[in-house]
């Protein structure tokens, strides 16, 4: 566009000033037909493929497409309507109810206000924590600070926040324990190391009764309600407390997403945890083999005992002896509550480091982690964030081995989009 006026300068000193405004309209003209030819139309219609796999309540995600109002709701070709969330990431969501393998379907755009967009998972902000309901029921609660110690005997070592407390199946059963008295470290769901090596030291970020070192929730920048989806953002700290001034080594973000899923066929509840760890200085946190640490799940203090639970992988193993140190794409674990079983699915997403990762499974606890560490020696290194990814289903009912599947599926390989 620069080149006509240009041309325009040499015109002004030799034409007259119907050459100048030739050039000026020419300009003018190419400039209009550069803006025609960059800008789009905002995509008016989705297309959705399954792929070789049956769709069911799948969450499907997509980058937000420039022109998008600030609400949209699809509405497929019966005209039932599904809502479209944004996220901070700039992510556009919504939830598919069905498609079966190998088919697609195209679903128009409106920006129609719709009850479809009016939100389903709610998020509470509490004294010291995050409480999320779907349709107004209890689903999960972040603990964020540090609460009070629920027995007297407990030693102030063992305060600590951000971790999730209670976790709820569809039926409102509540599936993890906090505080157990065999294992006070444990709490629902949580992050930890157990065997590092930090600038000569050994910091056990695990077993905080030891005093060697600590993980606290640090901050929280973020927090959302949703028609689709409902989450948070926050930030843990660990500090190594073996010299005699405390070092922080570690920040942690954790992501947190509650989806707005309700399977009436196999009741389930579905969230995601997305864990980024960061070193704060240059020195690289060691993490030699061991048989746990990483991301862990204590389950219901009923379920104690070697008779009260059981385990399923993605494997087929029900024996706990046997799951343990083996590799799989998800873990199930659960007993008996009120009369009824419930329980829950650990799915390991295939972007996270050693995947399928190495599982500890305890032989008589209802305890669960996966832990990379299992497969040699790793470690955490200076400007590089250590990602780690991991969906959690909520079940009522005996667990089926083809549904899990069906949902790993869902997470690890979802639907593809195609917007026109």
């Amino acid at each position: 566009m620069n080149l006509p006026f240009a041309a325009n300068a040499i015109c002004v000193r030799s034409y007259s000033q119907a050459c100048v405004n030739s050039v000026i309209r020419l300009a003018f003209l190419l400039a209009c037909a550069s803006l025609s030819q960059s800008a789009s139309p905002a995509p008016s219609r989705i297309t959705v493929s399954a792929g070789g796999l049956d769709r069911f309540q799948t969450v499907v995600s997509f980058p937000k497409p420039l022109g998008w109002k600030q609400t949209v709701v699809l509405k497929t070709p019966e005209g039932n309507e599904l809502a479209v969330q944004y996220d901070d990431e700039g992510n556009a969501s919504f939830i598919i109810p069905e498609l079966k393998k190998n088919h697609s379907i195209t679903i128009n755009v409106s920006d129609a206000v719709s009850a479809a967009a009016r939100p389903r998972v709610e998020a509470n902000r509490e004294s010291d924590g995050i409480a999320f309901k779907l349709e107004g029921k209890p689903i999960i609660r972040y603990q964020a600070e540090a609460g009070a110690l629920p027995r007297p005997e407990i030693k102030p070592a063992f305060k600590r926040g951000g971790y999730l407390h209670p976790v709820h199946t569809p039926a409102g059963r509540v599936i993890t324990d906090d505080f157990p008295t065999n294992h006070v470290h444990h709490h629902g769901i949580w992050s930890a190391w157990t065997n590092t090596e930090f600038e000569g030291r050994k910091p056990d970020f695990w077993n905080m009764g030891a005093g060697k070192a600590k993980v606290d929730f640090s901050s929280l920048t973020r927090q959302w309600s949703g028609s689709v989806h409902g989450g948070f953002v926050s930030k843990h700290v660990y500090t190594d407390l073996v010299p005699a001034t405390p070092v922080d080594v570690l920040d942690e973000t954790w992501r947190v997403q509650v989806y707005a899923i309700s399977n009436k066929r196999h009741p389930a509840w579905i969230f995601d945890i997305t864990s980024t760890q960061l070193l704060r200085g240059q020195s690289p946190l060691k993490l030699p083999e061991y048989r746990y640490g990483g991301l862990g799940f204590r389950g219901n203090t009923h379920w104690d005992g070697k008779d009260n639970w059981i385990v399923l992988t993605s494997n087929g193993e029900t024996d706990r002896v046997k799951a343990h140190a083996t590799r799989a794409n998800w873990c199930y674990l659960g007993g008996m509550l009120d009369g009824e079983q419930a329980g829950i699915a650990v799915l390991c997403h295939p972007s996270n480091f050693r995947f399928p990762q190495p599982m500890r499974v305890h032989p008589s606890e209802p305890f669960f982690n996966y832990t990379p560490q299992q497969a040699g020696d790793m470690e955490i290194t200076p400007g590089k964030p250590y990602v780690s990814k991991y969906r959690f289903a909520m079940l009522d009912g005996r667990p089926d081995k083809a549904e899990l599947d069906r949902l790993w599926n869902d997470y690890a390989t979802p639907p593809t989009v195609n917007l026109k």
